[in-house]
């Protein structure tokens, strides 16, 4: 598996949701399995509850799953449908790693940003990737 990383600091409206679908398109058409996740670092859980004036306006995706406009970009140009688990929030990160340090998957040690966070950022955009769309 090959991950194409577009980074873009905290600039909004550069375009970058469009670039990352058109190079989409074209790896497409090169016969390789295309996939797009969006990373966000902002706490909330996804766009459902952000000020469309502060964030833009939100796309729902068929699970429900509320998000940034690029998941309907990466959606249109791609012809793939994509999941919830295709936005990744740090608040959602944060949810998931809480919720294994409650039930006691980390065994008693010091639950931290590095191991665990990064972790299982990792770990979410490898099981991401591995969705069929």
């Amino acid at each position: 598996m090959k991950y194409l990383a577009v980074t873009g600091g905290t600039v909004s409206g550069l375009g970058k949701g469009i670039t990352i679908s058109s190079i989409g398109v074209v790896l497409k058409s090169l016969g390789l399995r295309v996939t797009s996740i969006k990373i966000d670092p902002y706490l909330n859980c996804d766009a459902g509850t952000m000020s469309p004036f502060e964030h833009g306006e939100v796309f729902v995706l068929n699970d429900g799953g509320e998000g940034d406009l690029d998941l309907g970009n990466y959606e249109r140009f791609l012809g793939i449908t994509l999941t919830r688990d295709h936005n990744i929030t740090t608040g959602k990160v944060y949810t998931h790693v809480l919720e294994k340090e409650r039930r006691g998957d980390y065994l008693g040690k010091t639950v931290q940003v590095v191991p665990h966070v990064t972790d299982a950022i990792q770990d979410w955009i490898e099981r991401v990737a591995q969705i069929g769309v």
